[in-house]
């Protein structure tokens, strides 16, 4: 198992803001279009924006493979001086160094931007705020000399999300033609997007809801609330169609589908236990529980899976990140104290080479995935006992060493 230094790397930054949400931005969804100088001077500003970086020292060269990450979070209301703030920074693979200032910093007053929802093609992202949501675009130019991503506060109101309470979980589906927000009054609410045509309104979905999920076909979605069984929901019949249990002391705190080497989905959660976290795995053919793996110690606070389903991650009260594979659910990275508060969101990048983690201590952080190969002698000595096929010869491994054993 690899592990990695926590703090005062390249990939290690402190913006101000204490995060509670990260999502890479999809870059090459996103047009730049060259802007002259009158549009730049008739491009509505918001008032409350804090900062914006020009970017000149970060603009790649046309051919260079460009990585932003949005994060948002910030002190909330009060005199604290804790700005609230969606900020953008850029991540560059090569050199493994996230930007030390914001390519973009947006201020929201007195709103803290809470939980976010980025749109996997080029619209933009959603913020919840205490009371409403809140749309923001991408900002973007081109010329021959920088190329520059910014963010703007939208001119289009979510009127369906206005007035409707803080939102815990915000998710698009994968093609991005649907929106399900999660409210802390416990209401489950599905949208067409961009139309914001609503298809489910369940006002007693939880108690209080806590994370929401589409499955990569976007037939299912899958809601986490504070106590009890989680629901699947089935996105055309908008009815629960499944009620996953908890056993024993478990709490379910997080929810992911994703999608097997072969085809197959498949869902986690991330529960807490008396002995720590560990990783609920159901199986969406017949909503059965396939099993469960304690994987660490202290409690989970926040969870993910890596887009091509290679990688779980998690990380910890105690500020700890965990890049586990998903086939065998070993720990192959651990980052000890990646963070000095814990971790309170987790995002993989689109190609899944790497993991962007922050939390309330105002740090972000970049870990990149390295796959490890691995023989057959060594799968088998994580148990000590095992048999392994070695041209046409069975190697009995155990704790006395290696010895052949008779066909």
């Amino acid at each position: 198992m690899g592990r990695s230094k926590g703090l005062d790397t390249p990939n290690f930054q402190k913006y101000g803001v204490p995060f509670y949400s990260a999502a890479w931005v999809p870059f090459k969804s996103i047009r730049f279009e060259h802007e002259s100088q009158g549009q730049e001077e008739d491009r509505n500003q918001s008032s409350d924006q804090i900062s914006r970086a020009d970017g000149s020292s970060l603009a790649p060269e046309p051919s260079a493979d460009y990585n932003y990450i949005a994060f948002a979070g910030g002190g909330g209301e009060g005199r604290s001086g804790i700005p609230n703030a969606v900020v953008l920074a850029r991540f560059d693979y090569t050199s493994n160094v996230l930007s030390n200032q914001p390519v973009a910093k947006l201020g929201t007053d007195s709103d803290l931007p809470y939980r976010m929802g980025v749109h996997p093609g080029r619209d933009g992202l959603i913020c919840s705020m205490p009371k409403s949501c809140r749309w923001f675009e991408w900002e973007v130019e081109k010329s021959e000399e920088v190329h520059k991503l910014g963010l703007k506060l939208s001119g289009k109101v979510l009127t369906q999300l206005e007035d409707v309470g803080q939102q815990l979980a915000l998710v698009f589906n994968k093609e991005g033609s649907a929106l399900a927000a999660g409210g802390q009054d416990g209401n489950l609410r599905v949208f067409k997007w961009p139309s914001m045509e609503i298809t489910l309104n369940e006002a007693g979905a939880h108690t209080t809801l806590k994370d929401l999920d589409f499955s990569p076909d976007g037939k299912y979605l899958v809601s986490l609330g504070n106590s009890g069984p989680a629901r699947v929901w089935g996105v055309t019949s908008s009815t629960v169609i499944a009620s996953l249990p908890k056993e024993n002391d478990e709490v379910f705190s997080s929810c992911k589908f994703s999608e097997s080497s072969d085809k197959n989905q498949v869902l986690y959660i991330a529960a807490v236990t008396g002995k720590g976290g560990s990783i609920v795995t159901w199986n969406p053919a017949t909503w059965k529980r396939m099993g469960s793996k304690s994987v660490a110690r202290d409690t989970i606070s926040a969870f993910n899976v890596s887009p091509d389903g290679k990688f779980l991650a998690c990380g910890t009260i105690q500020g700890d990140i965990l890049i586990l594979n998903s086939t065998s659910m070993r720990v192959q990275t651990m980052v000890r104290k990646a963070h000095l508060g814990f971790v309170t969101a987790l995002a993989f990048s689109h190609d899944s080479r790497a993991l962007a983690s922050v939390s309330l201590d105002s740090s972000a952080r970049v870990t990149l995935i390295e796959e490890r190969k691995k023989t057959g002698i060594e799968m088998f000595k994580r148990n000590l006992e095992g048999r392994w096929e070695n041209g046409g010869e069975r190697i009995q491994i155990s704790r006395k060493g290696e010895r052949p054993v008779p066909k």
